[in-house]
């Protein structure tokens, strides 16, 4: 039965059919017409047939013809299959067929292979075939080099070969090397040969340096060479007659020479004359 259109009145009574029509509650079957009895029927009993056909709970198998209950037993089925092809845990694996079961159970070989392929906890090693063992063990000695490579606690030495051990090896002490000049804690001075140890105590000193110039609290200048020492005092002195220009706390009037001293009046009374502007 056809909805009314929106400029028709809507009257009880054909809300009350369409209401029956849809299945929904409130429905008041002896209001209705036959012919309005007939198409709620035909209405639920195609509800009823999509519901079954879908796999609803509220199908209800007993009204289904013997043709329906063929067409849903299909769907269920298919339904069931593709949830054991998926390895879903609602599979029920006795329902299927065995050229089917032979199906699902090579697409469980091949997830269990591909998760013992990347490691994962839930691999059965039980499951493989000897191909795979081989392939599977192959993969974890990649994956266990490249962790020692990369030098990570989770590095299993021992699963080493020699080659790939002299390999990280090598990598450890390039990591050391660029630790040590980085002046990183993590750093191990006894791992360096005498010429990378030179070039890190190069490094050192270019950074301490820095640091010097710069004021920083880190400045130790127990090991200058003349000319660092000179170029130091240098800094310190340009950056004390600037503080002293500013009239920062950190100027130390005893170090400037007379014409810094002059420079330093001079922007005293500058300031001085900004104020009582």
């Amino acid at each position: 039965m056809a909805l009314p259109p929106p400029s028709q009145a809507v009257t009880p009574e054909r809300s009350n059919a369409v209401n029956c029509l849809r299945g929904l509650a409130g429905c008041d079957f002896s209001t209705l017409t036959p012919e309005e009895l007939r198409q709620v029927a035909a209405a639920s009993k195609k509800r009823n047939l999509d519901n079954c056909l879908n796999g609803s709970s509220l199908c209800d198998p007993t009204r289904l013809t013997p043709v329906e209950l063929e067409s849903m037993a299909a769907g269920s089925y298919r339904r069931n299959l593709e949830k054991c092809l998926l390895g879903s845990a609602q599979c029920a694996p006795v329902l299927l067929r065995k050229e089917d079961a032979s199906r699902v159970q090579a697409a469980a070989l091949r997830r269990n292979s591909d998760r013992c392929l990347t490691g994962s906890p839930n691999c059965d090693p039980t499951r493989l075939t000897p191909a795979q063992i081989a392939a599977v063990a192959a993969a974890a000695a990649r994956r266990n080099l490249d962790k020692c490579m990369s030098g990570s606690p989770n590095c299993d030495p021992a699963r080493l070969s020699s080659a790939d051990a002299s390999s990280v090896r090598v990598a450890s002490l390039r990591r050391n090397r660029a630790y040590c000049l980085e002046g990183s804690g993590t750093c191990d001075p006894l791992l360096l040969t005498p010429s990378e140890l030179k070039e890190v105590h190069d490094q050192y000193q270019r950074r301490n340096v820095s640091s010097c110039r710069n004021a920083l609290a880190n400045c130790d200048p127990t090991g200058f060479s003349p000319s660092d020492l000179a170029s130091t005092r240098s800094a310190f002195r340009a950056r004390n007659v600037e503080s002293c220009k500013r009239g920062l706390p950190a100027c130390d009037p005893s170090l400037l020479t007379g014409p810094e001293m002059a420079a330093v009046a001079a922007a005293s009374q500058q300031r001085r004359a900004k104020r009582n502007e």
